[in-house]
């Protein structure tokens, strides 16, 4: 878990061997290719204005190059 924007978000690091499609990154809107080892990050709490309250904050996980998700800081 790392704390970000005064928001807390889970970080789950992925192999490239376990990536299968490619993904767009949020931090610079490039595409996270197969095979390309990254990071999925998702809210610890969910967001208030674009869920219900039985939908978790892992329904809004987003896959990151590794360095953008660093330099997002």
């Amino acid at each position: 878990m790392e704390g970000r924007h005064g928001e807390d978000f889970y970080v789950r690091p992925v192999t490239g061997a376990a990536t299968t499609r490619a993904y767009r990154c949020p931090g610079c809107q490039q595409q996270v290719r197969p095979a390309t080892p990254h990071v999925v990050v998702w809210p610890v709490e969910p967001s208030l204005l674009a869920y219900t309250a039985k939908e978790t904050g892992l329904s809004e996980r987003r896959h990151w190059h590794t360095g953008c998700w660093a330099r997002s800081r």
